[in-house]
């Protein structure tokens, strides 16, 4: 089973949609940014508090 340590659910925050570590961005956002060709240093680049792991946590919990 997959630990997904870095994805937070809060009904307080975005609806309850998957979120990175409370924060107010979804994992929805993230691979909506790669699916439009964002590379992982861009992300990173544009929201410096998103941590590369993240990023790779989100795509594994899409892929769950």
């Amino acid at each position: 089973m997959t630990k997904f340590d870095r994805i937070t659910f809060d009904e307080n925050i975005m609806n309850g949609q998957a979120c990175i570590r409370g924060m107010r961005i979804t994992v929805s956002l993230i691979l909506n940014l790669i699916a439009n060709n964002k590379s992982f240093d861009d992300i990173i680049q544009d929201y410096p508090y998103i941590k590369i792991e993240d990023i790779r946590q989100s795509l594994k919990y899409a892929a769950f």
